[in-house]
Order: C-alpha cells, then structure tokens, then sequence
C-alpha cells in the first residue's frame, strides 16, 4: 500500500511538473490581443533563428545575418508579422532567404523558406 501510494506520488509530481517548465523560446510568449511592436517582434526573431541553429534546423551561417524586413501581413487567421533574413552565403538558392512568422501579439508560428 505505501508503494502505491509513492508511485501516485511520484507520477503525479511528474505529470504536473512538466507543465511549469517552458520550453527555450518561452520569453516571447504573449496573451491578449495587443500587436506587438516591431522591436518586440525583431527580438523574438532573433531569438528564434538562434533556436532554430541551436537545434541543427538551420545552418550556423544565419547567426550573423540580420532581418531584411519585418511587415503585419494578412495571415490565415487574421493579422500576422512576417519577418525575413537572407543570407546570401548559403549554397542553396532556395534557401537564401527565410522567413518567420509570429502573431500579431507576438507569438511564434513558424519558419520556412517559402514564405508561405
């Protein structure tokens, strides 16, 4: 009976535990309605193309590049921000320029090389 006892325990103490740690690009998480300013944006930009090379989805030649253009496009659930790096170093072409997309307050929705 204590062993059962310790194993809910232990399983919920796991469970539960998991929800409070956020994961590494957590700083640029938003709730509301509010846009975002384009600094805030560029920022959380940023930090997410260092995520993306920290996790091999990108090659490291991005670190140095800096955003091209940050613009409110109309997304498919309504406004959105579309921030875009080209680096010109990059073997290929189709790669040379990505793109992130963000929320209008600021959360993260994706990144790719299409734009789209």
């Amino acid at each position: 009976m204590k062993n059962l006892l310790r194993i809910t325990i232990l399983i919920t103490a796991l469970i539960f535990s998991s929800g409070a740690i956020a994961d590494e690009a957590s700083s640029c998480h938003f709730h509301g309605k509010t846009i975002a300013t384009e600094e805030v944006v560029i920022n959380c930009a940023v930090e997410r193309k260092e995520l993306l090379i920290k996790q091999s989805k990108i090659d490291p030649s991005w670190k140095a590049i800096e955003q091209d253009k940050i613009e409110l496009v109309d997304g498919k659930k309504g406004k959105e921000w579309l921030i875009t790096f080209t680096n010109p170093t990059v073997d290929d072409k189709m790669k040379e320029k990505l793109y992130i997309f963000f929320t209008a307050p600021g959360n993260f929705i994706a990144a790719n090389f299409t734009g789209k």
